[in-house]
């Protein structure tokens, strides 16, 4: 600008260098905010993350046990053989080395080698070879007489388990198995010591820790909370991130609730239902971060078909048929954590039903009039038009009493009676496992790893954990041919046939609505990402606090 006000345009070499200026102030701009990006995203060290567990710890042994309640407090001690991908935890198929640095398969499948890391050390400073992962896994597939393994189940296919060297493991099968590997990725499956096994025995673990976990044990007061501390030894190269955990005993949600609200507890691993998601998120803007998915659990209507009339599968298939899935999941996902109609397999798996698929299987009609009408004739062809029962059911809210209530409505709509008895988890285990003395109950179907051919064997009548008492032989030979099936395309077809039998045409079993999982938690904690499962992704050590 001249002195008399008048501005002057620039010239020549003076344009080229503004255009430079504005060019550099620009990039510079740019790569301030990528930078800037870059460093909000980097993990920070330190802090203890604080989160609620809405469960009691009936022990601290993974391998008898298969609750949050100790996996949640618990896992962050203990590592396993491989893992789901701690950074892509959704997929089904993603699992990659723990204390292994490779794994791999010959013989056609039947002979699985896993290389182990010599730079991992046990917590009291023992280090690990490959005698403690045969020691666990002797334990967990071969347990001896009087010690509980619930994956135990889960390892039929293996036959030997041997170590060549301190630092190879050969698994070797009976037959080749999809369902192997995911199974020896389960979170359950705690690497323990020789040495602690050796010296302290098969029970120590109910009540001790020695892991070589991210977290080394500080404290546990029942009832209260468990602490860790960061194991500086940890062999995954820079982690954890954290200096520490508490996980805070709280059963209920309300408390659970008011702790994350008054940020005495950042989050909550299991889940929330959708109105608690809304106040927190009302309350908190954007110090909350929600995330959100299908849930490999699911609410099931067991039958007791040693208890007339439910032996009568006509009675059976009513009582599916008059249940609207498809209406209910637009009601129910707006109060309960419940949401996607699907059949026996988690619903994004490829093994799967479509809808189409599903559709063709009574219970799973469209056209619900229709539904009612067949089930209403079922029944007085059965002579029980005026049938009256007592549902069963665990005095929990979410989602068990809210399902139960919505239930006793869908058989009222073809003239059921039913009368809830929900009671506390002791005595409906004890009712389902022992005494067998109910008329149908509600029962759950919720595993970690997702694993169809594992996890439908729930449905079998020789499997423990299924309490319909409903012995069915083709069932058995469709779930053998699936186990030994290599081809997801025959697996999916036989799959099919188990559905619809179990489903549609034998209603061993009656389905609801897959769970579905909804975590609010305190925006400044990072590095988690949701599973399907509430018992994946816990091991804690990719985690960190941006404050």
């Amino acid at each position: 600008e001249t002195n008399n006000g008048k501005k002057n345009k620039p010239k020549g070499d003076l344009k080229m260098k503004l255009k430079t200026l504005n060019l550099l102030v620009g990039t510079t701009a740019a790569l301030l905010l990528a930078a800037n990006v870059a460093a909000a995203e980097t993990p920070k060290r330190g802090g203890i993350l604080n989160f609620v567990v809405g469960s009691k710890i009936p022990s601290m042994d993974g391998h008898m046990e298969g609750t949050f309640g100790m996996i949640h407090p618990i896992r962050p001690f203990y590592s396993t053989l491989i893992r789901v991908n701690p950074a892509n935890p959704s997929s089904t198929t993603d699992f990659v080395c723990d204390v292994c640095s490779s794994f791999s398969s010959s013989d056609d499948g039947k002979t699985h080698t896993f290389a182990i890391r010599k730079d991992i050390k046990f917590h009291d400073g023992t280090p690990l070879t490959a005698a403690d992962v045969k020691a666990t896994y002797d334990k967990l597939v071969f347990p001896p007489k009087g010690i509980l393994s619930l994956r135990k189940k889960f390892f039929n296919m293996v036959d030997t388990i041997t170590t060549p060297d301190n630092y190879t493991l050969v698994m070797k099968l009976k037959y080749p198995s999809p369902t192997f590997i995911p199974s020896v990725a389960m979170p359950f499956n705690f690497i323990y010591s020789k040495k602690d096994l050796d010296t302290h025995g098969y029970k120590w673990h109910q009540k001790n820790v020695n892991g070589t976990g991210a977290f080394s044990f500080v404290e546990y007061q029942p009832g209260s909370h468990v602490t860790g501390k960061r194991f500086d030894g940890y062999h995954h190269e820079g982690k954890p991130y954290l200096d520490g955990y508490k996980a805070i005993s709280a059963p209920k949600m309300a408390v659970r609730l008011q702790a994350i609200r008054g940020d005495r507890a950042a989050i909550e691993f299991r889940g929330f239902p959708p109105k608690a998601r809304d106040d927190l998120v009302k309350a908190l803007g954007d110090k909350i971060t929600v995330q959100e998915g299908d849930w490999n659990c699911s609410l099931l209507v067991t039958p007791n078909h040693k208890a007339k009339p439910f032996d009568d599968k006509r009675v059976r298939r009513a009582l599916t048929l008059a249940v609207d899935r498809w209406g209910g999941s637009k009601a129910l996902s707006k109060i309960a954590i419940v949401k996607t109609p699907g059949g026996v397999v988690f619903p994004s798996h490829p093994l799967a039903a479509t809808k189409d698929e599903l559709s063709k299987i009574p219970g799973f009609w469209t056209d619900i009039k229709k539904s009612r009408a067949e089930a209403k004739r079922l029944l007085a062809e059965a002579g029980q038009s005026n049938l009256t029962f007592t549902l069963l059911n665990r005095a929990v809210d979410q989602p068990y009493r809210i399902l139960g209530v919505w239930l006793i409505d869908q058989w009222r709509q073809i003239g059921v009676k039913v009368t809830q008895n929900a009671v506390p988890t002791g005595p409906w285990v004890d009712s389902l496992r022992k005494k067998k003395d109910y008329q149908v109950a509600i029962d759950a179907n919720c595993q970690s790893i997702v694993n169809p051919i594992v996890d439908v064997s729930k449905f079998l009548g020789s499997a423990s954990n299924n309490y319909a008492q409903s012995p069915d032989e083709p069932m058995e030979k469709m779930h053998a041919a699936m186990s030994r099936s290599g081809d997801q395309a025959e697996q999916r077809k036989i799959m099919r046939q188990f559905e619809q039998r179990v489903y549609g045409d034998e209603a061993h079993i009656i389905p609801t609505l897959w769970w579905y999982k909804i975590n609010p938690h305190r925006s400044y904690v990072k590095g988690w990402k949701i599973a399907p499962s509430h018992y994946l992704n816990q091991h804690l050590d990719q985690v960190w606090l941006d404050k």
